[in-house]
């Protein structure tokens, strides 16, 4: 089994209290259906951004796309984590997930 980094990209946020419920209620169904699976539930991220580049400058924002949270998962293969990702319910709100393995370095 490897850890996998499901990155988020777009999606929306919902703004009413009942489309809040509606989507934490979509989250922990896939989170039951998938188990174990779940190394870490990961969290939402914020707007704000910076992007640092290896000449110490510093811009706002990200550089590309801006990516919106994260899960990790524990996986056979980045093939089964990619059917873990096709449940997520980001997609639901039209983002889209990118499958990273975690190599272990140290």
């Amino acid at each position: 089994m490897a850890d996998f980094v499901l990155l988020y990209t777009g999606g929306g946020m919902p703004e009413s209290e009942a489309e809040q419920a509606k989507v934490m209620e979509a989250w922990n169904a896939w989170y039951a259906k998938i188990g174990d699976s779940v190394k870490d539930g990961g969290n939402p991220f914020g707007p704000a951004a910076k992007t640092v580049s290896g000449d110490g400058s510093v811009k706002d924002g990200a550089l590309g796309p801006a990516h919106t949270g994260f899960t990790i998962v524990s996986s056979a293969s980045l093939a089964s984590a990619t059917d873990i990702a096709k449940g997520s319910p980001v997609l639901q709100g039209g983002g889209s997930v990118t499958v990273y393995e975690v190599v272990e370095a140290m």
